[in-house]
């Protein structure tokens, strides 16, 4: 039942979708599915060309595999050819949408979302931003006039934090605003047993390991949880770490680190890409989920964790202590090794993991997709 009692509505979700790769993908792809099973119509405008190959720090852009079956999904934008950003609007405006969702996290990418945004409330069509990021995690010079550009060209925003949601103070006064929670993530399959996820990773059974899950980026503070690992607390517990992930970044710097910890056998890197049909082997392989990230603002792992029910620790930054609750599904700490060691050796030696994990599956419920997606359709009818 849609929370628009009788009006279904013609929505253009524009952002990152097949082919290309990522959790960006993966949420705007969550998105339609679950506005098209709340009666919408959904059409999603993607890119052709996100990042050019000299700006993007990863392998490759591209997801394997075939499209996602019932999705709707035209790559007509171009993140540096303002051509594309005008034949975009026109095919938008063609099909007459109720409303205009753009998906923002980047002031790289202001100008063309920004420019689609103001060609389309020409047209008197609604455009509502769901913003990641206002103020970026790597800041570069000319952030701050791309993000007032891009912002200025919305009638209303969704945050997914409330860090961000007050960042967004810093470029309008606007009231048209809103803080949702990311929802859980839905689309890697079932929980399978924890023996079964180590056997296909080939992990021993019984050892103790965590997780450190997505790209690999200085923000996200993989050395700062290196530094906990090496805490003789960490050493006395024989705590393992895996690491699945893509390197963003010089990947030389954490070997070295390693080996000057002497973390070489407690350590292992599964330094690549990991598929969609692969997640859910490493999240329920792993004890505790741990992100040690220096900046943040909502995160997709957190909510990958509670759909694999599976504790979580934090650092108490941007918006990841709203969605973790301390001591019940895992921990917030702050951004210190010894505190995450502290918090870990705390985990193991009081056996905590059956206990957070059941507060995990109750807490999941309040990020459901259908509840996150009526709240946006109400406050479409708020805003337009």
């Amino acid at each position: 039942m849609s929370a628009v009692p009788g009006k279904k509505l013609r929505i253009a979700l524009i952002g990152p979708a097949h082919p290309l790769r990522g959790g960006i993908a993966d949420f705007n792809e969550a998105l339609a599915r679950s506005l098209a099973q709340e009666g919408h119509s959904v059409s999603v405008f993607s890119f052709y060309l996100q990042y050019p190959g000299l700006l993007f720090p990863g392998k490759t852009q591209l997801a394997e595999g075939p499209p996602p079956a019932g999705l709707d999904i035209d790559a007509s934008l171009s993140s540096i050819n303002p051509i594309s950003w005008w034949n975009t609007s026109r095919k938008i405006d063609a099909i007459m949408p109720d409303l205009v969702i753009i998906r923002y996290w980047l002031p790289f990418m202001a100008p063309s979302l920004g420019t689609v945004a103001r060609n389309l409330r020409k047209k008197g069509i609604p455009v509502l931003a769901i913003t990641d990021n206002v103020l970026p995690h790597e800041k570069r010079f000319g952030d701050t006039a791309l993000t007032r550009y891009f912002v200025r060209s919305c009638d209303g925003f969704i945050t997914m934090s409330r860090a961000v949601l007050h960042d967004l103070s810093q470029f309008t006064d606007t009231l048209n605003k809103l803080f949702l929670p990311h929802p859980v993530y839905d689309i890697f399959g079932d929980a399978i047993d924890k023996s079964e996820a180590r056997s296909r990773l080939g992990l021993p059974a019984e050892e103790r390991w965590i997780l450190f899950f997505g790209f690999i980026r200085k923000y996200k503070g993989l050395d700062i949880l290196l530094e906990a690992l090496a805490d003789q607390r960490m050493k006395s517990a024989n705590v393992k770490l895996l690491v699945a992930g893509e390197f963003y970044e010089d990947e030389k710097v954490y070997h070295d680190q390693i080996e000057r910890l002497g973390l070489q056998d407690r350590v292992r890197l599964d330094s690549s890409f990991i598929s969609k049909e692969k997640i859910k082997d490493y999240f329920c392989a792993a004890d505790i989920i741990v992100q040690p990230y220096r900046t943040a603002t909502q995160s997709g792992i957190t909510q990958i964790a509670y759909h694999f029910g599976r504790p979580m620790l934090v650092t108490d930054v941007g918006g990841l202590s709203e969605i973790v609750d301390d001591q019940q599904s895992g921990y917030v700490v702050p951004v210190d090794p010894s505190a995450i060691a502290a918090a870990l050796a705390d985990f193991y030696e009081a056996g905590r993991e059956s206990k957070m994990s059941a507060s995990v599956r109750a807490a999941s419920s309040r990020f459901s997709w259908k509840t996150f997606v009526q709240s946006l359709v109400k406050f479409y009818e708020q805003v337009r």
